[in-house]
């Protein structure tokens, strides 16, 4: 059983701040796709200077978002399906593309801020090495949903926040803050000194049912393939393993990653 550190309300942690999210092919400016993208991109007062719409695109959804853009003041251009598809990065612009100024990653310091905000122990997200947009989409997903404060990412290896990864995260790109960092393993250690526990899953680690994920705690993910690196793992305060109980030894990132969260959310909020 761990000892919990004692939390420190300040940080020297920093990440640097990037574009997050590739431009729109030919336009340079930042695409976002997908009707429940485009609609939580307005909600959460993204900056949209223009909105491009499939002709024929007129039922309820697409109304709502010619309604949000009108409001907004947003240059709207009605153009033909092969041009949709030609400013599409996904593919599956559900007939809505939205043009925003390109959105900054956080600093580390802004999710710590996030959680002293709520009056909460910091609860973080740690991706090593995460290459599939469609993973961390979901992630970012569930991880607004399990009360994530922030996810950390590398530089390096993984993949960034594209229009692939906004449009799968179905609108919780816009709530959920993601730093991206140099150093993975420094960024662990300087959070180590803020007080902050660290957990990841490995097929070595104890059951997650017998330990204590609670008080201010970051969960380390490792990739699709290759699972978390030798260094982060002996960064890592302890490790716990998902019960399997089929044929195959591992489970989707995405979903391992839901299964520990919502461990964490049960111990923090209902124990």
């Amino acid at each position: 059983m761990r000892q919990d550190r004692n939390f420190s309300a300040s940080s020297s942690v920093q990440a640097n701040r990037e574009n997050a999210e590739l431009p729109l092919q030919g336009a340079g400016e930042t695409a976002v796709e997908g009707r429940n993208a485009v609609l939580e991109a307005y909600r959460a007062g993204r900056t949209i200077d223009r909105l491009y719409v499939q002709e024929g695109c007129q039922d309820g959804p697409v109304r709502t978002i010619l309604s949000e853009a009108k409001k907004n003041g947003t240059i709207v251009s009605f153009v033909k399906k092969d041009r949709m598809d030609q400013l599409s990065q996904t593919g599956r612009h559900q007939g809505v593309i939205a043009c925003a100024a390109a959105c900054s990653y956080a600093e580390v310091e802004d999710i710590l801020e996030a959680a002293r905000r709520k009056g909460e122990p910091p609860f973080l997200l740690l991706l090593d090495g995460i290459e599939d947009p469609h993973n961390l989409g979901a992630i970012i997903r569930t991880a607004n949903q399990a009360g994530v404060h922030g996810i950390i990412i590398p530089k390096r290896r993984a993949v960034g926040l594209t229009a692939t990864v906004a449009r799968t995260s179905a609108g919780a790109l816009s709530y959920v803050p993601v730093a991206k960092v140099t150093n993975l393993v420094r960024t662990m250690e300087e959070l180590k000194e803020q007080g902050l526990w660290f957990v990841c899953a490995n097929m070595e680690g104890e059951v997650m049912y017998r330990q204590k994920l609670t008080g201010p705690i970051g969960l380390v993910i490792g990739s699709e393939g290759e699972g978390v690196s030798r260094l982060v793992k002996e960064k890592c305060d302890f490790i716990t393993k998902i019960p399997m109980y089929g044929d195959i030894d591992s489970l989707n990132a995405s979903v391992a990653m839901g299964i520990l969260a919502y461990e964490i959310v049960r111990q923090r909020r209902f124990l």
